[in-house]
């Protein structure tokens, strides 16, 4: 997981684990031609024209203690709602949650420091609760905040980046914001993993970074952005960092077959829009909404 090392440690021994996951990079949105005539020469046809990318930068990304998060809302998210905060479920103030462990609407009172677009602290958010947070199949935590969206915007002028509500694409253009770090990762995804082990921990179809995404510790809880809609699609979390195999820290990843690959100095992520489903009216995370496949507690 990409936490800096220190407090992945303190984390281990709050929850006396014996062994912990790695967190993510650690210190986590044809132009059709008519036929020429036939006495003419045909001109080239135009080139498809690509679609320019969106500007990434640090605005509405959070920096917490030994982590990054990110201000997100669903697409159907309303002014009016309470914002959340995604980060990653090893990320939790209270330390790793074990293999099968699911927190939902758990009292937190956390504060987090919003950046705009500079990366520069303007605001300090509250938590009212840890709307939802697990490290199985996934590892993400998603924080409500005692701010609606139109207050945040309004009073700092800060806009929350949009949950993508589908599959990240293979070879899409991404950047990983690091709000605690203040640094910017650029990559594409390289693929997608079936099983990513990490400890006693085993994440489903897990984004990976082409080489270039070389996270940190302290980068655990960035999110994962695509270049062309500005949407979130992912949340870092981990990466393989001395060669080991399935461990803390050194994931590896298990095909459909059960054969392990261990692919030193690659780093991944867990995508997100398993979440969207999830959220129902008033940004309240219901696990039994059609569509949401969530572990539940």
């Amino acid at each position: 997981m990409k936490k800096p090392l220190a407090a992945a440690l303190l984390a281990l021994l709050l929850a006396g684990a014996a062994a912990a996951p790695a967190t993510a990079s650690i210190p986590l949105e044809a132009v059709a031609q008519a036929p020429a005539p036939t006495n003419r020469v045909q001109a080239p046809a135009p080139a498809p024209r690509e679609q320019a990318a969106v500007t990434v930068d640090f605005a509405g990304t959070v920096a917490l203690s030994n982590c990054s998060g990110s201000l997100v809302r669903a697409p159907g998210s309303l002014p009016s709602d309470p914002a959340l905060v995604l980060s990653n479920g090893h990320c939790l103030e209270s330390g790793f949650p074990a293999a099968g462990e699911v927190v939902k609407d758990q009292r937190s009172t956390r504060s987090f420091s919003l950046l705009n677009s500079a990366g520069s602290k303007v605001a300090t958010l509250r938590a009212s609760k840890i709307a939802y947070a697990t490290m199985t199949d996934t590892d993400l935590s998603l924080y409500q905040v005692t701010k609606t969206y139109a207050q945040i915007q309004s009073q700092y002028g800060i806009n929350a980046l949009t949950l993508n509500d589908a599959h990240p694409a293979q070879g899409s253009a991404i950047k990983v914001v690091s709000g605690y770090w203040k640094r910017i990762y650029s990559c594409n995804v390289d693929g997608f993993v079936y099983r990513l082990k990490e400890g006693e921990w085993t994440w489903k179809d897990s984004v990976r970074y082409t080489s270039s995404c070389n996270t940190i510790g302290g980068t655990s809880g960035s999110p994962v952005i695509d270049t062309t809609t500005g949407r979130v699609v992912a949340v870092n979390n981990t990466g393989n960092e001395s060669g080991e195999s399935c461990t803390l820290n050194n994931p590896c990843e298990v095909d459909q077959n059960g054969a392990v690959t261990v692919r030193q100095g690659i780093n991944y992520a867990q995508e997100t829009y398993t979440l969207v489903p999830c959220i129902g009216p008033g940004n309240v995370i219901d696990l039994n909404r059609a569509g949401c496949l969530l572990p539940k507690p």
